[in-house]
């Protein structure tokens, strides 16, 4: 796994998977070989978990065909009807890379304190295993951001696991409600300041610092979102590095 005190986290707007050609079903994109990277391995574990989809079937094996052609050993965790590992502990300590699906954070966040993976994620960040993940699977690292796990229409939540101390923003230019409800909330205090990402573009932290934002399009961009000191809220536009395909 990645060195003690190096710990990553990869929080992904949208974008760790690309339709294939190829297979007629869908491949990891350059994201994902980034945060894979980061573990300094030249065979990483991969730890996949699909909590946010009710550890969905489908989707886990859509996940698993997605690294076919990568050399990567990849495992998974699921919950659902209960853990389908002896010691979840275990497991999570023992890969290179996590990488959670998108789905409802709500739930997640719920279902990880139930089962004390968020202190068992906590240990294996502090132990240099790079968390990663799209969505929900981004905003569970932060203090919260917006989601629909309550509905269609967003709303702020402020449960996640707190690793990071700021709000985060996902689907940030595919999404109308993104923008203005996480200006709202950084302006009101319901969030701290934080960072958002479009569609194609991620997060990278080491600690608890924000590095640099990594896109797979051109065009995408970050931003960084924070209380203007007015009863309002500020956003500052950061340009990611454009990842080769």
């Amino acid at each position: 796994m990645g060195r003690p005190g190096h710990s990553h986290i990869v929080a992904i707007g949208g974008g760790s998977f690309r339709p294939s050609a190829r297979y007629g079903f869908i491949e990891a994109s350059p994201l994902l070989r980034y945060a894979l990277d980061l573990s300094g391995q030249d065979r990483p574990r991969l730890g996949l978990l699909a909590t946010a989809t009710g550890d969905d079937s489908e989707w886990l094996l859509k996940m698993y065909g997605a690294f076919r052609d990568w050399d990567v050993e990849v495992s998974h965790l699921t919950v659902f009807p209960m853990p389908n590992v002896e010691d979840p502990r275990e497991w999570v300590l023992g890969q290179d890379v996590i990488y959670v699906s998108g789905g409802s954070v709500a739930n997640l966040a719920a279902l990880w304190r139930l089962h004390g993976l968020d202190e068992i994620f906590q240990e294996a960040w502090r132990a240099g295993v790079v968390l990663s993940g799209q969505s929900a699977g981004a905003l569970c690292w932060h203090v919260g951001g917006n989601t629909d796990s309550f509905g269609p229409e967003l709303r702020a939540w402020s449960d996640g696991l707190g690793l990071l101390p700021y709000s985060c923003g996902v689907h940030y230019d595919s999404d109308p409600q993104r923008r203005e409800l996480l200006h709202a909330s950084v302006a009101s205090g319901e969030l701290p300041m934080g960072y958002a990402a479009d569609e194609g573009v991620a997060l990278h932290y080491v600690g608890t610092e924000f590095i640099q934002a990594v896109s797979v399009r051109p065009g995408g961009h970050a931003y960084r979102v924070e209380h203007d000191g007015s009863g309002g809220a500020k956003e500052f536009r950061i340009e990611p590095r454009l990842l080769t395909p």
